[in-house]
């Protein structure tokens, strides 16, 4: 059975703990981290990707594997996969996420008046991206 971890008409805020007061750009390395990825696809390409197409990709070049693998995409997709609520996007650097009709999403940083205007809209679900520790 194939898995999902696309949303529809929903906005994913950040996370309760999240140090960023702004959207932050995550830093650059040789290799890519997945955060990186994450914002290199959302913001070059907005809305033109599902989460799933996002999560994938990201595992496609970390890897090293044809993004277009279709056999590689039903087998990473056979077991479950954290969804967008895990990206460090929305738990460290300060960027939600808005899943559109269709599923594609978009990024928006959390001081912008673009979030906020998501943030309110009674007509998206909305969810809290994953907090990074635990509450003691």
């Amino acid at each position: 059975m194939a898995h999902t971890t696309n949303y529809t008409n929903t906005f994913i805020e950040v996370s309760e703990d999240c140090p960023a007061q702004h959207g932050v750009e995550p830093p650059i390395a040789e290799n890519l981290s997945i955060a990186a990825l994450h914002y290199r696809l959302l913001s070059e390409e907005p809305y033109t990707r599902t989460s799933d197409d996002v999560l994938f990709e990201t595992h496609a070049l970390r890897k090293g594997i044809d993004p277009d693998d279709a056999d590689a995409r039903a087998e990473f997709f056979s077991k479950g996969q954290a969804c967008l609520r895990a990206s460090p996007l929305s738990k460290r650097y300060g960027w939600g996420t808005h899943h559109d009709e269709h599923g594609r999403v978009a990024m928006f940083p959390r001081d912008s008046d673009e979030y906020a205007a998501l943030a309110a809209d009674p007509s998206l679900e909305h969810k809290r991206a994953m907090r990074s520790s635990r509450r003691s």
